[in-house]
C-alpha cells in the first residue's frame, strides 16, 4: 500500500486535471497491485507539436510467455480529462530491446488494444487496462532482446515527432518529450537470456528486405489499421517492381489502397471480435441454461420428495390421533370402575393354557419359597433339620410343576 505522502504527491500532481477524484482513485488502485509503476508529471508532446504537461506511470509490469516471467517496460499517459478519454500507452524499450511490431505495437512503441479504443469512463480504469496488457503480451510480446553486438540506443530524432521535418510520416504519432522509443535509463534492463526468439529487426524500408514486399496481398504488414503506413514502394495496388515502366515512387492511388486496406483489416477483425465476443456469451448462455434446467429437475425433485413425505405425515397424524382417543376412551373407563380382581385379569384362550399359567405362577411362588427359606436359615428362625425338610418337600413340588409345564408346551405346540 502506498502512504499517505505518496498519496499527496499524487493529488498534487493531479491538481489540475478535471476529475480529480476518480483520476487520484485510479492511480492508487494502480499504484497498489503493481508497486513497480512510478508517478511523474511530465510534459507530453501532441500531433500538432503543442505541448501539456500529463501524468503518467512509468515501470514495469509482470508477463508470462512460454511460463516465464519477463518485465515489460511501459508508459502510460493520462489526458487531463480523464476517465472521460482513454490513456495514451507507449512501451519503452531498454537499448537492449527491440520493439516487435504487432497488430498490437507499431514501430513508435505505441499500444493498440480493443480496451483503449472501447475505454468506457464508468467501467474502464487502470488496473484492467494492465491486465489486458498483460494477457495480450503474455501471447505477443511487444520487445525482444537485441542479438549481442547490435545493442546501441534508439535514435531520438526516429520516435520524436518533427512537423515539417524528415520524420514527418510519422509525425501524427504523439510520444513523450524528451525520449523516444528507447529512452530506457528509468527501467530495469531486459536480460538477454531471457529472449522471446530472435526476430529480425524490424526495417521501414522494403528495399532494405528480400522477398515480397508488404501490402494487402502479402498478408498482416504487422502495422494497425488506424495508424500511417511507411513510404515502402511495392504494395499490391498495381506496383510491379520487374515493370520498368513503373516509377517506383508512391502515388495518390498507392496510398488510396493502402488506406483501404486498412480499413478492411479494420473492420474485419472488429467484427471477428464481435463474432467471438458474442459465441463465448452464447456458450456461458448455454451452459446457464443447462444448470438451471438441471437446478430446476433437481428442485422438481426434492418438491415431489416433500409432497410424499407430507402425505406420509399427515397419515402418521391421524393415525396418532386415532390412537390418542383411544388411549383418552380407555383412561375413561378405568376411572370409572371400581377395581380390577387380578385373578381376572388375565384369562386364557384354552384350558390347556390356564394350567400352564397357574403351574408356572405355583413354580414361581415355590421358587421364592426356597430363597425365604434360605434367608430364615442364614438368620437362624429355624434350624438346619427343619429347613432341609420343607427345602425336600419344595423341591420335590418344584420338580413336578417343571414337569407339567413342560408337558403342557409340547401339547401346545409351543418351543422348548
Amino acid at each position: 500500500m502506498i502512504t499517505s505522502a505518496e498519496e499527496s504527491i499524487v493529488l498534487k500532481q493531479l491538481a489540475k486535471y478535471k476529475n480529480i477524484s476518480q483520476t487520484k482513485k485510479d492511480v492508487i488502485d494502480a499504484l497498489n497491485n503493481y508497486r513497480s509503476l512510478t508517478h511523474h508529471l511530465q510534459k507530453f508532446v501532441f500531433n500538432d507539436g503543442t505541448q501539456k504537461e500529463l501524468f503518467n506511470l512509468q515501470g514495469t509490469i509482470p508477463v508470462v510467455y512460454k511460463n516465464n516471467t519477463y518485465h515489460i517496460p511501459i508508459c502510460i499517459w493520462l489526458t487531463d480529462t480523464h476517465p472521460q478519454n482513454a490513456p495514451m500507452c507507449f512501451v519503452k524499450p531498454t537499448p537492449t530491446m527491440q520493439i516487435k511490431v504487432s497488430m498490437y505495437v507499431d514501430h513508435n512503441g505505441k499500444i493498440y488494444l480493443p480496451y483503449l479504443h472501447d475505454w468506457q469512463p464508468n467501467s474502464s480504469d487502470l488496473l484492467g487496462l494492465i491486465q489486458v496488457m498483460i494477457v495480450t503480451f503474455g501471447d505477443q510480446p511487444p520487445v525482444y532482446s537485441k542479438p549481442k553486438g547490435q545493442v546501441a540506443p534508439y535514435p531520438t530524432s526516429s520516435f520524436m515527432p518533427q512537423p515539417g521535418g524528415a520524420n514527418n510520416a510519422n509525425s501524427f504519432l504523439p510520444y513523450p518529450a524528451g525520449g523516444g522509443g528507447g529512452g530506457g535509463g528509468a527501467f530495469p534492463s531486459f536480460p538477454q537470456n531471457n529472449n522471446f526468439g530472435q526476430y529480425p529487426p524490424y526495417m521501414p524500408n522494403a528495399a532494405a528486405a528480400p522477398g515480397p514486399a508488404p501490402g494487402p496481398s502479402g498478408g498482416n504488414t504487422g502495422y494497425p489499421p488506424y495508424m500511417n503506413f511507411p513510404q515502402v514502394p511495392g504494395y499490391s495496388s498495381g506496383y510491379n517492381p520487374g515493370n520498368p515502366s513503373q516509377t517506383g515512387t508512391i502515388t495518390e492511388e498507392h496510398i488510396k489502397a493502402s488506406l483501404i486496406s486498412a480499413v478492411e483489416d479494420k473492420l474485419r477483425r472488429r467484427v471477428q471480435e464481435k463474432v467471438n465476443q458474442c459465441q463465448a456469451e452464447i456458450e456461458t448462455l448455454n451452459r446457464t441454461k443447462q444448470e438451471l434446467v438441471e437446478g430446476s429437475s433437481k428442485i422438481e425433485a426434492i418438491i415431489s420428495r416433500l409432497q410424499r413425505e407430507q402425505t406420509e405425515l399427515r397419515k402418521n397424524i391421524l393415525i396418532l390421533r386415532d390412537k390418542e382417543q383411544e388411549l383418552e376412551k380407555s383412561l375413561e373407563s378405568l376411572e370409572q370402575s371400581e377395581g380390577i380382581d387380578v385373578d381376572e385379569a388375565v384369562v386364557t384362550t384354552a384350558p390347556l393354557y390356564k394350567q400352564l399359567l397357574n403351574a408356572y405362577a405355583e413354580e414361581a411362588a415355590t421358587e421364592d419359597a426356597i430363597y425365604y427359606l434360605g434367608e430364615a436359615l442364614r438368620s437362624g428362625v429355624i434350624d438346619l433339620e427343619a429347613f432341609l425338610k420343607h427345602v425336600r418337600q419344595l423341591s420335590r413340588k418344584q420338580f413336578m410343576l417343571r414337569a407339567i409345564m413342560q408337558k403342557c408346551r409340547q401339547k401346545a405346540g409351543l418351543a422348548g
